[in-house]
């Protein structure tokens, strides 16, 4: 067995893992057990009780949180016209361009945490599907990433909107910032992530929707959310 270190002792003994945390109470505890030598990540955990192998149980989405990630957010555009290069560079885009930019990530290089791409573009995106798809880089219009306002979609980004997509076991894993925030910056940002996930729910789903959900820093134990409250607090009626 993997031997536990008398930091992690230490913070296990602050949380209950037999009992349901509220989001406030929760917010406050994970920052309290954020105790690493670096600014940890504040993250969601969630279980849905969907089968993405289905195309319309396919949960996804994009949500921009009040107070960002925390996280200094590198974004690039793909797109034709010198006005949307213009606009997505002023953005902050640290990248912008056509075929050039294609070319580039296919000889490798991958240093960015996000795209967007104008529709004109898709045909040339489309053959890094393989190298964009498997980092969660794909630009998707479900997303809001396909579009023809490049500028304002990569200020969106860069102050704050994330993706969401849930992953082959049905779980949906999202940062909500960072252990330097405050607890009310945390939970503001937590909420409106659940609220979003749980609005998500598709309408050809029969049965328990949220099935688990738990907040913890990246180094700290997970406080677990009680699904049926949360559910009956965003999306009365599906508890």
């Amino acid at each position: 067995m993997p031997k536990i270190s008398k930091r992690m002792r230490e913070l296990y003994k602050k949380v209950d893992s037999s009992r349901y945390y509220s989001l406030s109470e929760a917010s406050k505890i994970v920052k309290e057990c954020a105790t690493a030598k670096f600014d940890e990540t504040i993250e969601l955990a969630f279980l849905l009780g969907v089968d993405p192998r289905h195309a319309e149980q396919m949960v996804r989405g994009a949500v921009s949180l009040p107070h960002g990630t925390g996280k200094k957010v590198r974004v690039v555009a793909f797109c034709k016209q010198d006005e949307q290069i213009k606009a997505a560079k002023e953005a902050g885009a640290i990248e912008a361009g056509a075929e050039d930019l294609v070319e580039k990530i296919q000889g490798g290089w991958l240093d960015f945490d996000a795209a967007v791409a104008s529709p004109d573009m898709m045909g040339q995106v489309g053959k890094l599907g393989k190298i964009l798809g498997p980092r969660g880089l794909m630009p998707s219009p479900k997303a809001g990433t396909v579009t023809p306002n490049i500028g304002p979609a990569v200020a969106e980004i860069m102050k704050g909107k994330i993706e969401f997509r849930v992953d082959k076991n049905a779980n949906i894993h999202v940062p909500v910032g960072k252990a330097s925030f405050t607890p009310e910056q945390i939970e503001e940002n937590a909420s409106t992530v659940i609220s979003a996930i749980i609005k998500a729910r598709p309408a050809s789903l029969k049965g328990t929707y949220l099935k688990t959900c738990c907040i913890c820093s990246t180094m700290g134990p997970g406080l677990k959310l009680d699904p049926a409250a949360l559910t009956a607090k965003y999306r009365p009626g599906l508890a």
